[in-house]
């Protein structure tokens, strides 16, 4: 298990980001969905909890085979989805990825939002959590992302809020910016196989940097499509959002079987809701196929349970 403590501060308060989160993730999941690929919304409903009060359930199906890298989909069933489950009492949210394909993997993140410049300590007590775990401050305009993801309007350093004013953001904005806010994240990732334990959950980590500073960025740079959005007006579109990316998908017959929805758990075993991000086609050094060792020209690509069957009936 590797636990890491996300800090993201935007230039926006915790009351418009509200509004501002939904927007993003919806508006994300549509542009990155395609026939067969993409977000499926499965459940999108309220729900209360006695702890936290009432709050919004979500279930989703993270549709990823033809977006993993090639050393991914060398692995993985021909239709691949990861389920995320997320219970939204904003400004605290909890998240959960999962994958029955892989039932030794998951990501959990929990996450505050407060109004400050991210210099709030212990804001997740951990010291429930054994050891020590790193802090690591992301800067939305400055820390780099990866070049293929990179969009001259989705940069703070030259984007300008027609309705705010805010904007572009300088060097050192967080220590003068005001209005500011904060995203804690606290992450944790664990894949509990023996000799690969370690690479894997840092490798993720790596990818959940990127998709946290895309995110945020993007939440930034279009505000002024959602700024003056009512909770009740971004319902609405988040539901038609929902419709037409679910549409866009399609129905598509799962291959693996998706696990029961319950209540987070209390303990860390397996982001609030996080844009769908791409993988990187590199594989880490750990996962790259032996450069040696050409594959049969009898061989087929994959070897799916009816090719078995027919090929026993065969012989």
């Amino acid at each position: 298990m590797l636990v890491k403590e996300y800090r993201i501060c935007m230039p926006l308060t915790t009351e418009e980001y509200r509004v501002g989160q939904l927007y993003t993730i919806s508006k994300h999941s549509h542009q990155e969905s395609e026939k067969g690929e993409g977000v499926e919304v499965v459940r999108n409903e309220p729900h209360e909890d006695p702890v936290h009060g009432p709050g919004q359930f979500t279930e989703k199906r993270v549709h990823l085979s033809s977006k993993l890298p090639s050393w991914a989909r060398a692995v993985t069933p021909r239709i691949f989805y990861i389920t995320e489950k997320a219970w939204n009492y904003y400004p605290y949210t909890i998240t959960e990825y999962t994958c029955s394909f892989l039932p030794k993997f998951s990501i959990y993140i929990e996450t505050k939002y407060e109004d400050n410049c991210g210099d709030s300590e212990n804001i997740f007590h951990s010291d429930k959590i054994l050891g020590d775990h790193e802090v690591s401050f992301l800067d939305i305009a400055f820390d780099e992302i990866p070049e293929r993801y990179y969009r001259s309007l989705e940069d703070p350093r030259f984007f300008s809020s027609a309705k705010t004013g805010r904007g572009p953001l300088r060097e050192g904005w967080r220590q003068h910016t005001k209005p500011i806010m904060c995203s804690y994240k606290l992450v944790t990732v664990k894949f509990e196989v023996w000799g690969l334990q370690t690479r894997v959950e840092q490798f993720v980590h790596k990818v959940i940097r990127d998709i946290l500073l895309i995110g945020h960025r993007q939440a930034f740079t279009w505000v002024d499509e959602w700024c003056g959005m009512t909770m009740e007006e971004v319902r609405q579109y988040e539901r038609e959002t929902q419709e037409a990316t679910n549409e866009i998908i399609g129905l598509v017959a799962p291959t693996i079987s998706v696990s029961k929805v319950g209540q987070p758990t209390a303990t860390h075993s397996a982001p609030a809701s996080a844009p769908s991000t791409p993988l990187s086609d590199e594989a880490p050094d750990f996962l790259a196929p032996p450069k040696a060792r050409p594959r049969k020209k009898s061989a087929p690509e994959t070897l799916t349970l009816p090719a078995l069957r027919e090929r026993a009936s065969a012989e």
